[in-house]
């Protein structure tokens, strides 16, 4: 079991264990001794949101990584996938992103890019825990000129701009498009509007002022609402709202109508088959994904796999099986042709290019999905205990699973970085599998409930 990385890094208050500068100094003094494999300077990159607390976590982190004789590249604000494409590009050994991705700003996170630029598998996380909790590496100290030194990395906006620009069509471009973006007071507050800009888009931009505290509140993709309000005001032809580290997008279509991961998974991959250009006519989702997905894809002639929640579960698939396209209803979207993780601004490219050749609006694209109704309920909970042990909870989800049958589904599963159990439920008849997700919630809160 692990003890410190979920299931998107190290995450947690920021400056109460385990995000506290002492440990961000171990996790650096770990990491780079498990990325050194051999005599040369090794590097690794470091790159962060706009929180109060990157400060201090990335200075501990750089400590603790030239504490053991590997060099610091730093790149300042810059959205998750710019590092993860950064750290590739510069043949570096590894990315570090400082982020509590779609989190409120006190809150924050440290994970890790391999040189290849992909998310760590889990047996590596575990190395690090060990060589931290089992200090083994504390009585290895570099001296002299074995120790390491930082750099900055003064050109890395422009580099991430030019490499998504370079993901859209060259012989299309964004002019007379009319767009309403909100970047989360986050990490693409620069990169995002610019990209849009240089293509030929109008664009209204929408959190852009970061001041340390204000990332994700009230705005991005956790709340599409304000574009949707924005793009009817202004007669937009869209709206797109990233989260605060910019690895997911949620968009809205002209009416202000809101289009999710799932209904873009659909666009995409639909014209993709159409194109012969989705590898082996397989999409890959996660278990959270509506149905109507997986409807929609198979009526074009392809197929959707299921993978637990979780990105990185998702690029595992794709990697294993060598599909190109994958992501979340949640906005992470992975397009393995262009970049090694989720991209929320290379995801709006994506579906722009398709809007720009097909000559369609976006909410004439939806259309080729149909969701079934989907309720989602988070409840609080003071441990994460197996709900099917609790035996009033197992035998009320069995109840509703035998009344479900083959029309809809129960998904229940604790949250990775939250103390929360997330009660998912699918079927014909809204009204009744929300009065259901309430019934379970209600009896979980009971038995389990935290404050």
């Amino acid at each position: 079991m692990k003890k410190l990385f979920g299931t998107d890094g190290v995450r947690g208050v920021a400056n109460v264990y385990p995000m506290t500068t002492e440990m961000a100094m171990q996790i650096g003094r770990a990491a780079a001794y498990l990325f050194k494999n051999g005599n040369r300077r090794h590097r690794i990159v470091i790159g962060k949101d706009t929180r109060l607390s990157g400060y201090m976590l990335e200075n501990a982190l750089v400590a603790g990584i030239c504490s053991m004789g590997v060099d610091v590249l730093l790149v300042g604000p810059l959205p998750t996938p710019g590092i993860a494409n950064i750290t590739s590009s510069m043949r570096a050994d590894a990315g570090v992103v400082i982020s509590a991705s779609h989190n409120p700003f006190q809150d924050n996170g440290i994970k890790f890019f391999s040189r290849e630029g992909f998310k760590l598998p889990d047996e590596i996380e575990l190395k690090i825990e060990d060589l931290i909790f089992s200090k083994k590496i504390d009585s290895l100290r570099p001296i002299a000129t074995e120790v390491g030194k930082a750099y900055r990395i003064d050109d890395a906006v422009g580099r991430y701009v030019v490499f998504l620009k370079n993901t859209f069509p060259k012989e299309l471009d964004l002019t007379g498009m009319k767009i309403v973006l909100d970047c989360a007071n986050g990490a693409a507050y620069k990169v995002a509007p610019a990209v849009l800009e240089e293509l030929g888009a109008e664009v209204i931009p929408f959190g852009v002022k970061p001041n340390g505290s204000n990332i994700n509140a009230g705005c991005g993709s956790l709340h599409p609402e304000v574009i949707s309000e924005a793009v009817k005001e202004h007669r937009a032809d869209l709206g797109i709202a990233l989260d605060g580290d910019a690895d997911r997008v949620i968009f809205v279509d002209e009416f202000g109508n809101e289009v999710d991961g799932d209904h873009i998974m659909a666009i995409c991959a639909t014209d993709m088959l159409k194109n012969k250009a989705l590898y082996r006519n397989t999409l890959v989702a996660t278990v959270m994904s509506n149905m109507g997905l997986d409807i929609a894809v198979k009526r074009a002639g392809g197929k959707v796999v299921k993978t637990a929640v979780g990105d990185r579960y998702v690029v595992e698939e794709m990697l294993k099986e060598g599909y190109n396209l994958g992501g979340e209803q949640s906005g992470h979207m992975i397009f393995l042709d262009h970049n090694t993780t989720g991209d929320g601004m290379l995801s709006a490219l994506q579906l722009l290019a398709i809007m720009r050749r097909s000559g369609r609006t976006l909410s004439e694209l939806a259309e080729v999905m149909i969701p079934l109704p989907q309720v989602l309920v988070n409840v609080r909970v003071a441990e994460k205990k197996d709900i099917m042990t609790i035996p009033e909870v197992a035998s009320l989800i069995r109840g509703i699973e035998e009344k479900l049958k083959d029309e809809g589904r129960i998904l229940i599963r604790y949250s990775g970085t939250e103390p929360l159990l997330r009660i998912m439920l699918e079927g014909q008849d809204k009204y009744q599998i929300t009065g259901w997700a309430k019934e379970i919630a209600d009896l979980v809160e009971k038995k389990i409930g935290g404050k």
